[in-house]
């Protein structure tokens, strides 16, 4: 944590240096000149962090020191000034051994809490909620809580499709709205908050591959015509953030965003229960009520 805190402070204070905004972005999407990884709000994206920061990075950065030493060194003592009449050297049983045995016991270095950070993210807990999502053809998504009631033929009782809001499609116009562009979508997820939610996740049977994934949560799943994939993540504060489509999926592609608002129980149950009763448009205005409340991006 200690390195961590030390490594956040020197990027701030580069990225000032360098006219730049702080090292990481405040709220749940990416931002131009933004250096570093997005915050992390799941255990898995907790895990990412200090994977990169606390282990990675390090190792890189002694790897590429030595490196550069290496050279600075060769160049200075083996050049022709140095040495008019040239080694011919031509095998090193010990350097060779080094320059074998060395990287692979940096990569099992590397393995080892790696293997572990993906069992962690491939081991779904017990659920505290299920979301079906559906990549469609029409580069949008559509969303099922099954966990709210299911009608008589099988289909959620609360279900929706998300696109591409109208103000998010050009600079201006997200500007002017105070939306993130191309991110911002006409009907976001609500979840609650430290609950664990289980995602099934697939694809238009007549549809192609699309990948469902919010940066903050650590996490992505393709979306597969045919295949019901699975995923998990558990958020641990209250937002609203933002994802997009990962996989190439065609010509809308970049125009396939994701947001999710992360809200307390209470208003994910009032959220709930008006979206069954009195439609989920009437749960939008109160969830935006209610987020303007809290202070928090409403913009709905």
């Amino acid at each position: 944590m200690k390195f961590r805190n030390t490594l956040t402070a020197v990027l701030a204070l580069a990225a000032g240096l360098a006219g730049a905004p702080a090292a990481y972005a405040i709220d749940g999407y990416a931002h131009p000149w933004q250096i570093g990884l997005q915050p992390s709000n799941s255990p898995s994206m907790e895990g990412i962090h200090m994977f990169h920061n606390g282990l990675l990075l390090p190792l890189i950065t002694v790897i590429v020191l030595f490196v550069l030493g290496l050279l600075i060194y060769v160049m200075s003592k083996f050049n022709a000034k140095a040495n008019p009449v040239p080694s011919r050297t031509t095998h090193n049983t010990l350097v060779e051994v080094l320059w074998t045995v060395i990287p692979i016991l940096i990569l099992v270095i590397i393995a080892v809490p790696s293997f572990r950070l993906l069992y962690l993210q491939r081991d779904i807990p017990a659920a505290d909620m299920t979301l079906k999502i559906i990549g469609n053809p029409g580069w949008n998504w559509t969303y099922e809580y099954p966990d709210l009631g299911l009608n008589d033929d099988g289909s959620a009782k609360v279900s929706f499709t998300a696109s591409l809001d109208d103000r998010a499609r050009d600079l201006k116009t997200a500007a002017d709205a105070n939306v993130p562009y191309l991110l911002k979508t006409d009907n976001p997820v609500v979840v609650p908050v430290n609950k664990t939610v289980k995602l099934i996740v697939t694809s238009d049977p007549d549809g192609i591959i699309h990948a469902w994934t919010i940066p903050q949560f650590g996490m992505k799943i393709d979306a597969i015509p045919g295949r019901l994939n699975q995923d998990w993540f558990h958020a641990e504060r209250t937002g609203v953030f933002y994802g997009e489509c990962s996989e190439l999926c065609g010509k809308d592609h970049a125009f396939m965003p994701i947001e999710v608002h992360v809200v307390s129980q209470e208003e994910y149950d009032t959220w709930a229960k008006t979206a069954q009763t009195a439609g989920l448009e009437e749960a939008y205005k109160y969830l935006a009520s209610a987020e303007a409340a809290d202070g928090q991006l409403a913009q709905k």
